[in-house]
């Protein structure tokens, strides 16, 4: 489909479900249902909505990532000496391949990217700056910042009333 559908304006209903399932996404349509008073077709077609409208993205697990024996994470300033369409775009496909980048933004400031990255440790990090960032051209600079405790990690976004 070329054009795009048009969105329609969450009500009450909506944005409970979408909380809810950004809590937990294992409800079954059946308990989804009962939390927001609505008998099962009509909160699965609203779902379904949801879902084709772009609201709802994906249903994902939330991992511990010291569990995984991931320890440090590091959030990465970098700059280029000269930004070209062609080498941004080659920079932004082999950062979007790298598993341990978990997010890559374009930014406003000193940096021109801001990446948040994680590694089972400082060899591991040290390893990935060496052989994958400092091997790509163009970046002029690299800024470490390595989180010393977290205090609050969450992927959950407010939704407005």
């Amino acid at each position: 489909m070329s054009e795009k559908k048009r969105q329609s304006a969450l009500d009450d209903t909506d944005r409970t479900i979408l909380r809810l399932l950004q809590q937990d996404a294992t409800l079954s349509n059946p308990k989804l249902a009962e939390h927001v008073s609505l008998s099962v077709t009509p909160c699965w077609r609203r779902l379904k909505r949801l879902e084709e409208e772009g609201y709802i993205s994906g249903y994902h697990a939330s991992l511990d990532r010291r569990k995984l024996g991931l320890d440090v994470l590091v959030f990465v300033q970098l700059s280029f000496l000269v930004v070209t369409d062609g080498s941004i775009k080659k920079f932004e496909e082999k950062i979007a391949l790298r598993p341990e980048v978990l997010s890559c933004h374009k930014v406003t400031g000193t940096a021109d990217y801001l990446l948040q990255v994680v590694a089972v440790n400082l060899d591991a990090y040290s390893d990935f700056v060496e052989n994958v960032l400092r091997v790509m051209p163009g970046i002029s600079m690299i800024h470490s910042s390595l989180a010393m405790r977290e205090i609050k990690s969450s992927s959950l976004l407010p939704i407005p009333d």
